[in-house]
């Protein structure tokens, strides 16, 4: 095996230990519909440093109606903003680098490493390769060294959450235009291949109203279906991204459980705060899962759903007036939810230790709905090592939690649970 050089353990595998907390966090605040009133709120070592960070740091608003953020690549975040059609990107810093114009109705984002992609509710696209129509809704393929869509893929109705895995793009379609235009909720999880953007297949899930992010852990998918609302209830479906490109017939569990909130952790299980409304309530009603998806798939559903959240957060979040996003910093460990209280008003950012155990609460702004750790001085690397170091059996991931297959210069990678930055 050739050498790599590496340093700072990092838990990312099971069976790791997590260091000591040192925190950065951005955590994306709506805002109100169509308000024109979204910030960033920055979170760094125990403390909020500013609520309105996008603008303390460029001297212009964010935008309206934020719907996701991402890591790209070291140094390089990106945003989607539904209201007005783009992508802004910025640097760990917080300074704007460009923007990504042109893209109606842009939903949920996910990186190759290279390249963004991005889902969309519309049915037209401009791309390098020409003007391009869909029927239904797609998936735009995104140079940001250009800040141009360079191709775009059909795939359902109102597209939702997209994962990125070993070359190909999952995407959860959610028809969720259903009672304004001509189609049915969809049932549909398509699976596009990134490099030529096409069509590999779509598979019916039987579940409708696949709405939200989809979280991923290694090659299993968390995916949130929130049913039609009446007749067909929310649940959750564990799949298995190499069982469903072989066309297996266990490749994916349906779990009787919304998975509307979840979030990977550092050993391979999703935690999960479920919402569901209730017509005899007129309330929502929440569940609390510790889903081990390795087992899901093997006992065909009998096995890995736990309805319990380590240490205290089942009860803090209970006591959240509208559980709003659950995210664990894949650098330490650390857990963190967010309460959008009235939708109207100040929500709150909690943070527990791995264990559970509540650090603290913190005010942010309006609807804190999107959470993204990104890494601090003291978590990254300081030398620099062959990109040929890793050998192609490796476990190699990004610092996002991706699984890649190579390593590219510049970056820095999880390599067999170690960290390396390679040239």
């Amino acid at each position: 095996m050739k050498k790599i050089a590496v340093f700072l353990t990092f838990g990312l595998m099971s069976g790791l230990s997590i260091h000591a907390a040192n925190e950065k966090i951005i955590v994306i605040d709506e805002g109100t519909w169509q308000s024109d009133n979204a910030r960033l709120t920055l979170f760094e070592d125990g403390k909020i440093v500013s609520n309105q960070w996008f603008r303390d740091c460029n001297g212009f608003k964010l935008g309206d109606t934020p719907t996701d953020i991402i890591n790209v690549k070291d140094n390089l975040i990106a945003i989607s903003l539904n209201t007005p059609n783009m992508i802004q990107l910025i640097d760990a810093a917080g300074k704007s680098v460009g923007v990504i114009e042109d893209i109606p109705n842009v939903r949920k984002l996910a990186s190759d490493g290279e390249f963004i992609y991005a889902t969309s509710y519309a049915h037209a696209c401009t791309t390098t390769e020409g003007e391009k129509e869909f029927t239904k809704g797609f998936v735009a393929k995104i140079d940001p060294s250009t800040l141009k869509i360079i191709s775009a893929c059909e795939v359902g109705y109102e597209p939702e959450g997209i994962v990125y895995r070993d070359g190909y793009l999952y995407v959860g379609n959610s028809g969720g235009y259903s009672f304004q235009e001509d189609h049915d909720f969809e049932s549909i999880l398509s699976v596009v291949d990134a490099k030529s953007m096409t069509l590999k297949k779509n598979v019916d899930t039987g579940c409708k109203n696949l709405y939200g992010n989809i979280s991923s852990a290694g090659k299993y998918l968390c995916i949130n279906a929130a049913g039609d609302y009446a007749s067909s209830p929310a649940s959750g479906i564990i799949l298995d991204t190499e069982k469903i490109l072989t066309d297996s017939a266990d490749a994916f569990v349906v779990i009787p459980n919304p998975v509307t909130y979840s979030t990977s952790t550092p050993d391979g299980l999703f935690y999960v705060v479920g919402s569901q409304y209730s017509y005899s309530t007129n309330k929502n009603e929440y569940t609390f899962l510790t889903l081990d998806p390795e087992k899901i798939i093997e006992s065909a559903g009998k096995d890995g759903v736990t309805t319990t959240l380590p240490g205290t957060m089942e009860e803090d979040l209970r006591k959240m007036m509208t559980p709003y996003d659950l995210y664990c910093n894949p650098y330490t460990g650390y857990l963190y939810a967010t309460d959008a209280d009235n939708y109207a008003s100040a929500g709150k950012l909690y943070q527990w230790t791995p264990e559970g155990r509540l650090n603290g609460v913190f005010t942010t702004y309006i609807n804190p709905g999107h959470i993204l750790a990104i890494p601090t001085s003291e978590s990254g690397v300081d030398e620099i090592f062959d990109v040929s170091a890793a050998e192609s059996d490796s476990q190699i991931y990004d610092l996002s939690g991706r699984k890649v297959s190579a390593l590219h210069k510049g970056n820095i990678y999880i390599v067999n649970g170690k960290k390396i930055l390679v040239k």
